[in-house]
């Protein structure tokens, strides 16, 4: 190819490329970089203009603010118990759904719907289910004769509520994904299994497992990143409530943001987030990657 002609293809290249890097770096590397930048810095207020801190957020934040240490655990306890949950469910609805069953069709849509509705109608609708009183939960526990329990008003019960909404939600999205990866197995491989008298749980464990391998990897991660930004139900259901019982991360740094108007703390909690994100998803992808055959 003439010289060019080649620079011609590498500028058509480039310009291609252009619209979809343009928007990357306005949306993401940009707003990433200036909260960096303002974790230093503190917080203007009027005609106050910012001042450099240094380290002072991050000092604050680890020794001298006990709300960020509740809210870390809370979340490191909700990833604990809404990530294995979710693609643990997922997984054998995917099992179910791709087996031949009467209604089939009916049954994934049943399964996914909760995924389709947003996170505030569906806070909304178990609200109606934690309701006090008259909600559907506590209807059913007067059936065995159990009081009223305040699903969303106490410090034991109120993150669990929160998670089992996740779990719900998160748990058809995820099946999704294993429904596909399930339906490339070629068929063949399940007939040399009972060919050779290996049961259906044996060829679950030894052949379709590993094969999903690279699908759990992708939901992993996704599910990883899904359990750290979680706002939208805690602002709709609870609030963070009762005296930060059910707060999460990203939920303290939308109040200190917006609702205390502590921008450059705000930032430095950001900033926590994310290096919490990037460390915990390069683990897995290099960590479990090795441990994964592609075919």
């Amino acid at each position: 190819m003439p010289l060019d002609r080649r620079i011609l293809a590498q500028v058509y290249a480039w310009l291609l490329v252009l619209p979809a890097m343009a928007l990357l770096i306005l949306f993401t590397h940009y707003p990433t970089i200036a909260t960096l930048i303002d974790s230093f810095y503190s917080t203007p207020r009027g005609r106050r203009p910012q001042v450099f801190v240094g380290l002072d957020h991050y000092q604050r934040m680890f020794f001298e603010d006990p709300v960020f240490m509740q809210v870390l655990w809370n979340n490191f306890l909700y990833a604990l118990v809404t990530i294995p949950l979710s693609i643990g469910i997922a997984l054998v609805m995917a099992l179910w759904m791709n087996e031949r069953l009467l209604g089939r069709p009916f049954l994934r849509m049943a399964y996914f719907t909760p995924t389709v509705l947003p996170m505030v109608a569906a806070a909304n609708i178990w609200l109606f289910f934690y309701t006090p009183g008259f909600g559907l939960l506590n209807q059913i526990l007067s059936l065995f004769g159990i009081g009223d329990v305040n699903f969303l008003g106490s410090r034991e019960t109120v993150l669990w509520s929160v998670m089992a909404v996740s779990i719900w939600k998160e748990a058809g999205f995820f099946m999704i994904f294993y429904l596909a990866a399930l339906q490339s197995i070629p068929p063949s491989l399940k007939e040399a299994a009972k060919l050779e008298g290996a049961s259906d749980w044996y060829y679950v464990r030894r052949v379709v497992l590993p094969l999903l391998a690279p699908t759990t990897l992708f939901v992993l991660v996704n599910a990883v990143i899904g359990a750290f930004r979680v706002v939208d139900h805690i602002v709709a259901m609870t609030g963070g409530g009762p005296n930060n019982a059910s707060a999460l991360l990203l939920f303290y740094i939308y109040e200190t943001g917006f609702r205390f108007w502590d921008t450059g703390y705000a930032a430095a909690l950001t900033v926590v987030l994310l290096a919490i994100l990037v460390t915990v998803s390069v683990l897995q992808v290099t960590v479990l990657d090795r441990r994964i055959h592609y075919r």
